[in-house]
């Protein structure tokens, strides 16, 4: 199985909220649309540090994820952002590290946005195909 990556957008929160609160102008609001490489073995969003400062999320703390090599890293807890793939999107809060040279979609955000790797083709798919609104609990 190779790489797989995917297309989402990262929008900070806080601005979205002050943007429907009418205290920010929408096209104000700091986001990226970003390649991430999805990791099912990897629980969490993990972003760049460089992605963290664009997007101006405040650190709340730290974490140790473990990387493919084995070796531990420390990485910051930040502030929710909105992650948005094609039609489907959730609020999480990411861990940002320093020296990650691509951003990880672990498997938390993709099963609480129902979605999975296709087999065959080695793409992200909605579980129960692209527009489902179909939540299995």
């Amino acid at each position: 199985m190779g790489t797989v990556q995917t297309e989402i957008t990262l929008k900070n929160i806080a601005d979205v909220f002050r943007a429907e609160d009418g205290h920010l102008k929408p096209e104000n609001i700091r986001q990226a649309a970003v390649t991430a490489v999805v990791d099912a073995e990897k629980i969490q969003l993990i972003i760049t540090e460089e992605l963290r400062k664009k997007l101006g999320l405040a650190i709340k703390g730290e974490d140790v994820v473990i990387v493919d090599s084995g070796r531990e890293i420390i990485c910051k807890k930040t502030e929710p952002v909105e992650i948005y793939w094609k039609n489907r999107s959730i609020v999480l809060s990411p861990l940002a590290a320093a020296g990650l040279e691509k951003v990880v979609l672990g498997s938390f955000p993709l099963q609480s946005m129902r979605l999975t790797i296709d087999p065959d083709s080695q793409e992200v798919v909605g579980i129960h195909g692209e527009d489902d609104d179909l939540l299995v609990l």
